[in-house]
């Protein structure tokens, strides 16, 4: 497994908001593992912070827009797409303003930026999403088709075609991130000149010029158009070019620059998931209100393997063997009650014990109607959360879990000879100073036995 990142030390870039024109300054620094991107927004009192996430995304019409704790943060998809690149999964970005700088319109100057400060490893382990079967967003009234296909990796082809004599219909293919710095980072915003001027009649795109911005014009413009033009994005009339085209003739990065940039959105967009994806994505006509009610529904799959049993295939390879298991855990025998864990994610496991005749506790509870006794079901779904804590250290037999407090424990069934506990344990919040809150579920078949939630100290052996 991938080890999680973060920014090496801290970087500030400065620049004008795109729609309101407003001097803003971010800071990006380092942050913990398990913590995520998260926005503060330094300028407002008690500097609430803003996860990076799908679920926070409140506007969709100029850019991404994230809205938590009565604070919000615009236009962050550049940003975030350049992060993704990099594979930071945790940073805290300090913003002065409500809206990130457009800069020169792409991701070209954060991927520059984090380059030369560099990307720091963390001792936590990154965990994927990997798609088992099609996902599919349609929006018809707009021609508009979102999949995602398993496939081991990051794959994504995309087409946009809005039915435009100087826009031609556009496609583009990657295997993988991996030269998003060369083939997409640079790649400009754009936009139609019917479009500046709906948006001008709003008071907005106030930051936007001639240089972070590919225009394009469908007829040619009259000499009042001009200068109206001019004025807005203070040139001298005799400057602007009145052809149809691009605005100015400004030289295109690539041919299908625009496309390239629709990817680029995607990309930032598709990281507030807040968990890696592996997936082949074909895109049609994708824009940020798409990709970000996309992004919910491949959340909402993801949700869904948190609520019912677990689907248990004994013939499935397990993520952890019983040896592995004792690599973390210090329990043995009879103490040991994990046998697998069959899966593992960003904040989950799920784990397996199997029951028998042959235990130890059968002998006395009870000989002629054995049954489990309940406190170690407690004690098997605490060591499955003993492994959800530790699966993401480096070094876990250096470390143990101490649990505090268990509250909220029902038994729902009973668990006899022959039956296969199925645990089911879930982060319900972030780690903080060593302690871990978590919410434990065990089933037998698709029957809940148990239900608990657990807290526990994180502690580093003597």
């Amino acid at each position: 497994m991938e080890q999680q990142n973060t920014i090496k030390s801290k970087l500030t870039l400065s620049g004008k908001g795109l729609h309101f024109g407003k001097d803003v300054t971010i800071s990006i620094l380092p942050a913990d593992a398990n913590t995520g991107i998260n926005f503060c927004r330094v300028d407002l009192e008690n500097k609430p912070i803003i996860p990076a996430l799908v679920e926070n995304v409140t506007d969709t019409s100029r850019g991404t827009t994230l809205d938590k704790n009565g604070a919000k943060v615009a236009t962050l998809e550049h940003l975030i797409a350049a992060l993704h690149f990099f594979k930071i999964d945790n940073a805290l970005i300090e913003i002065d303003g409500d809206e990130i700088p457009i800069l020169d319109g792409s991701s070209k100057l954060w991927v520059e930026a984090i380059k030369e400060v560099g990307v720091q490893p963390q001792l936590a382990k990154r965990y994927y999403f990997s798609v088992k079967e099609p996902i599919t967003y349609i929006d018809q009234t707009k021609d508009i088709e979102l999949t995602v296909l398993p496939y081991d990796g990051f794959k994504v082809d995309i087409t946009i075609d809005y039915n435009s004599s100087v826009l031609e219909k556009q496609s583009f293919s990657i295997d993988s991130l991996e030269n998003f710095d060369k083939e997409i980072a640079n790649c400009r915003t754009f936009v139609f000149l019917h479009e500046i001027e709906q948006l001008l009649k709003l008071n907005l795109i106030k930051g936007g010029d001639l240089d972070n911005a590919l225009v394009f014009v469908e007829e040619d413009l009259n000499k009042e158009q001009i200068e109206h033009l001019a004025k807005v994005f203070n040139k001298d009339p005799h400057t602007v070019k009145a052809e149809r085209g691009i605005l100015n003739h400004i030289n295109k990065k690539f041919e299908n620059e625009p496309v390239r940039h629709k990817l680029l959105d995607f990309i930032g967009d598709i990281k507030l998931l807040g968990i890696g994806v592996k997936g082949h994505f074909i895109l049609k006509r994708p824009g940020h209100h798409a990709n970000t009610e996309f992004a919910k529904l491949i959340k909402k799959v993801i949700m869904e393997k948190m609520i019912g049993a677990p689907k248990y295939d004994p013939n499935q390879e397990p993520v952890l063997n019983i040896n592995d298991i004792k690599t973390i855990l210090p329990h043995r025998f009879p103490m040991l009650l994990v046998d697998k864990i069959i899966e593992a994610g960003e904040g989950y496991v799920v784990g397996v014990k199997n029951v028998t005749s042959n235990e130890d506790f059968f002998n006395g509870h009870f000989p002629s109607e054995p049954v489990m006794p309940g406190v170690l079901i407690v004690e098997a779904m605490a060591q499955t959360g003993g492994i959800l804590v530790l699966k993401d250290y480096e070094d876990p037999e250096n470390y143990n879990t101490y649990f505090l407090k268990i509250d909220g424990v029902r038994f729902r069934g009973k668990v006899v000879p022959g039956d296969t506990l199925i645990f089911r344990l879930f982060l319900t919040e972030p780690v903080r100073r060593g302690l871990v809150k978590m919410k434990g579920e065990a089933y037998v078949g698709s029957k809940l036995v148990m239900e608990a939630e657990l807290m526990a100290q994180i502690a580093k052996n003597k």
